[in-house]
């Protein structure tokens, strides 16, 4: 073990100038349309027209350096255009409302968390901070197992709860954007908390019956960092796919 650990810190400094190498390489390409293009322009601004005749009239008569000159100017546009990023707009987008009888203010929640007789003085007061510290506000809207007496936390609740919001979305999506289901060939399911078997993805591919060679992906247990993971992933795979994405 202490040889592999020697030989990985050995190693380390080979990664980061090759990591250095690539980003360099990166740059120099996706770049290179105005690397060429600066210098030119720079040079320009120190001729006078009569210089720019001259040079028009050196061409005109050596067909090689037109030759080259363009072939590389073509190159090199071409280039810049096939390796730079593709551009990824946001068109449409929804945000899941719940009915008003899950509304529920700070004061609601606190004394529905009191009426459980589950929390000791010390967890109530570190939940009342947490509200007040998270822009909790009395139009909130939470989860129903939350204000049952005793709190319902169960598996079957927490399914409900993010079918209701995951549904409640989509559909609102759909007909607002008038998609086809089968045009869909992305899809990105992300969760804080709730991981279940199958997962989420899987039921929102079964519920609108999606097509086969969807490309399908679950985050769960990331917390809320994970969503924008998951732009990010949307991000990268329209850059690579000319597909429709509902996230």
């Amino acid at each position: 073990m202490e040889v592999d650990n020697k030989e990985i810190l050995e190693n380390e400094p080979n990664s980061v100038k090759l990591k250095y190498v690539k980003l360099g390489y990166h740059f120099l390409v996706s770049n290179a349309m105005y690397l060429f293009l600066v210098p030119i322009t720079i040079a320009s601004t120190h001729h006078s027209v009569e210089h720019f005749i001259h040079l028009f009239n050196y061409l005109k008569f050596n067909l090689l350096s037109v030759t080259l000159c363009t072939a590389l100017t073509v190159f090199l546009a071409t280039l810049h255009f096939m390796r730079r990023a593709k551009q990824v707009y946001l068109l449409n987008f929804v945000c899941y409302k719940p009915k008003p009888g899950l509304m529920c203010s700070q004061e609601a929640f606190m004394e529905a968390s009191k009426r459980n007789r589950s929390f000791s003085e010390e967890s109530l007061a570190f939940q009342k901070n947490i509200l007040e510290k998270s822009g909790y506000g009395p139009k909130t809207y939470v989860s129903k197992s939350l204000l049952d007496v005793p709190m319902n936390q169960t598996f079957e609740e927490a399914r409900k709860e993010a079918e209701m919001v995951m549904f409640g979305a989509i559909d609102k999506l759909l007909a607002k954007t008038r998609v086809n289901v089968k045009d869909i060939g992305i899809l990105i399911v992300n969760c804080s908390l709730f991981n279940p078997t199958p997962s989420l993805s899987a039921v929102v591919v079964n519920r609108y019956k999606l097509r086969g060679n969807i490309l399908s992906y679950n985050h769960g247990r990331m917390g809320c960092s994970a969503g924008l993971i998951s732009i990010d992933l949307a991000k990268r795979l329209l850059q690579e796919e000319k597909i429709k994405i509902i996230n």
